[in-house]
């Protein structure tokens, strides 16, 4: 089959590779009709890429047909339509029985310390092959992928294999007071489905943050009030001037580990991605460092009292944060992967209906083949042609 492998930083091919197959009982094969590329995949193509080696399959938000099932799957059927999640869970464990999805001990990579296995994310998380190819292997079937009607577009369910429970889970942890305001650092994908669940779970007012023109007029188009922080000397001041002097209740930081603006971090991650892996591994591990312009901003522009919920991804072991103000102002400070199976059922009834509350169809702006796809990746990376959301087409 064919599928897009990593081979070296901003490096990725599309190549052929061995076809899936069944291997446990819990196993289905799935081919893909739709996969999206996400924020997170930049990471490996640009800092992440000690954790990778040559010819690993990439892609962590698929959907598409049941082509076959084992034994143990009972719940699916071949022809089933379903979304998978991306994070690996069997859904029967200590953690899984608390909902708690991505810390799931079946699956756990305990040799790294890390939680859930996740497709198509590194040795750190179980070198799982990836949903960017024609096929997909899902381990624990008889949990995992989320059956959905076999009517509508790909678009309307895609998003349920991660940004959008990722959003919804950062909203829900942003713990908005009802008619409150919540700042979206981050116009992204994620980021735009956080604000527009934001007001769709009762927040008064909507403050998305962004340099991207494409990003803020999207944001725009449903409801938020829009800041160009390209344009702004003291973001955090603004934000706080613009909500009574005192601040926002909650502030999402949809940005994570790749913020603008953070010259040292960036040196640093560049520093670990240009050594031997067993070195950068080592460095990233004990020594690893984030750029922490957003999160700084974030934990200065929210109120006393109020919450930050940072839905981006992290890798570093030694950020320094300004925990004497944190802790004076008594923020309070949420965050991790997503649980997705927790809040699927939540999000389900608002896609099946024809109103779109949650604007899923004003989301992806490039669909593309899957042959395609390194041109997307650098697409996507480098903010080109009005790109905020690429879909591929195996």
């Amino acid at each position: 089959m064919k599928a897009l492998t990593w081979q070296g930083r901003r490096d990725v091919r599309v190549e052929d590779v061995p076809d899936p197959r069944i291997e446990e009982p819990t196993d289905a094969i799935v081919r893909i009709t739709s996969t999206a590329i996400c924020g997170s995949d930049l990471h490996l193509y640009e800092v992440l890429g000690p954790y990778l080696k040559p010819g690993d399959v990439l892609g962590h938000e698929p959907m598409g047909i049941v082509e076959e099932v084992g034994p143990g799957v009972t719940r699916l059927k071949p022809g089933d339509r379903v979304v998978v999640p991306f994070n690996i869970a069997c859904g029967a464990c200590w953690m899984c029985d608390r909902q708690l999805y991505a810390q799931c001990e079946t699956t756990q990579v305990t040799a790294e310390g890390k939680g859930a296995a996740l497709f198509g994310y590194t040795s750190l998380y179980g070198s799982v092959p990836g949903g960017q190819a024609e096929y997909l292997r899902v381990p624990h079937a008889q949990f995992g992928p989320i059956k959905v009607p076999q009517t509508g577009p790909d678009e309307r369910w895609l998003y349920l294999s991660d940004i959008l429970p990722t959003a919804w889970q950062a909203v829900k942890y942003a713990d908005i007071p009802p008619g409150g305001t919540l700042a979206v650092f981050g116009l992204g994908p994620v980021g735009q489905f956080c604000a527009r669940i934001g007001g769709h779970l009762g927040a008064g007012r909507v403050i998305g943050l962004d340099l991207v023109p494409e990003r803020l007029a999207m944001a725009r188009r449903h409801g938020v009030e829009t800041l160009d922080v390209s344009q702004l000397d003291d973001v955090a001041g603004a934000l706080i001037d613009l909500v009574d002097g005192r601040g926002p209740d909650a502030v999402i930081d949809a940005v994570g580990m790749e913020a603008h603006g953070s010259t040292s971090g960036k040196l640093a991650q560049t520093a670990a991605g240009l050594l031997p892996d067993r070195l950068a591994d080592a460095m990233i591990d004990r020594a690893g460092v984030d750029r922490l312009t957003v999160l700084k901003a974030a934990l200065k522009a929210v109120r006393r009292g109020g919450t930050v919920s940072i839905s981006g991804v992290y890798g570093g072991e030694v950020d320094p944060l300004p925990l004497m103000e944190m802790f004076d102002r008594g923020v309070q400070l949420r965050m991790g992967q997503c649980h997705v199976r927790r809040w699927t059922d939540e999000i389900v009834p608002l896609l099946a209906g024809d109103d779109d509350p949650l604007g899923v169809a004003d989301l992806r702006t490039h669909r593309v083949p899957l042959a395609r796809a390194p041109q997307a990746y650098e697409m996507f990376q480098k903010k080109e042609d009005g790109c905020v959301k690429v879909v591929l087409a195996p």
